[in-house]
């Protein structure tokens, strides 16, 4: 696949980084759309979204770099070549939480009812995103057949994209993009039922994205490891355990309490 979308002079603008924006574009907007409701300031958004955006981006490429360390250690000046891969989601949205937490507490926001507003458009994005390592030739399974692939019924040009040197492989970015556009569908539908608690959004995102990756990552071929374990799939349990509980303490709660629709509970 050629990963330039189109070239400016020397300069070049790739599908990697084109998607990633489209992503965060549609993200923003959502969350606008969806704080307005909880008559929550549109600057408070912009600022905390700025933010988040970029010491995400930040620490995912700090999160990839790190567990790949090996290489990066003798090729110091490609660390800042973002735009060739290379962003480990769980790395993002790790720094993320952690500077949106800071954000609410410093503006005295409520973390849980801000997590519920941001999971829709972030898991959106994620599925979005995803194809720009389709472009990049990257976050792909083990090798395959031509036959199979086609048994799968996956769109020929996805076939096409993923015989990468000869060889066909799995096109796990594909699934994980399905799987997240799916995730976006139910959150969408789940925000919207009557009963359900604040945080509860928050926790489904983090139960139906770690039980996906967990299995797809089992098939990848460049994953970040550390002491033979991927991480992806260690971060991912963890997401599943924390999903739970969340989601289990709202159930405790009476059947009116603390529901996320209710614009009068801060």
């Amino acid at each position: 696949m050629n990963p330039v979308f189109f070239t400016v002079g020397p300069y070049e603008v790739r599908y990697y980084s084109l998607f990633i924006l489209i992503g965060v574009f549609i993200a923003y907007f959502m969350m606008i759309r969806e704080a307005k409701k909880f008559d929550i300031s549109t600057d408070h958004i912009f600022n905390m979204f700025f933010w988040t955006i970029i010491i995400g981006i930040i620490g995912a490429r700090l999160y990839y770099v790190v567990f790949n360390w090996e290489y990066f250690g003798s090729h110091i000046a490609e660390i800042w070549q973002i735009w060739q891969g290379g962003l480990a989601i769980h790395g993002g949205i790790l720094f993320g939480l952690i500077t949106i937490a800071l954000y609410t507490k410093k503006y005295n926001l409520r973390l849980l009812r801000i997590l519920d507003m941001a999971v829709v458009p972030l898991i959106l994005a994620q599925a979005i995103g995803r194809w720009g390592n389709f472009f990049n030739s990257e976050a792909y399974g083990v090798a395959t057949s031509l036959n199979h692939l086609k048994e799968l019924h996956i769109p020929d040009f996805v076939i096409r994209g993923m015989n990468i040197n000869g060889i066909y492989y799995t096109p796990t970015f594909f699934y994980e993009s399905l799987w997240c556009g799916l995730g976006f569908i139910i959150l969408l539908i789940a925000r919207r039922t009557k009963y359900i608690k604040v945080g509860q959004v928050a926790s489904l995102y983090m139960m139906w994205y770690g039980v996906g990756r967990f299995f797809i990552e089992a098939s990848r071929t460049d994953s970040l490891t550390i002491l033979g374990f991927k991480m992806a799939q260690i971060v991912s349990i963890i997401m599943v355990i924390i999903g739970i509980v969340i989601f289990v303490i709202g159930l405790k709660k009476s059947k009116y309490e603390d529901l996320y629709n209710d614009k009068s509970v801060k």
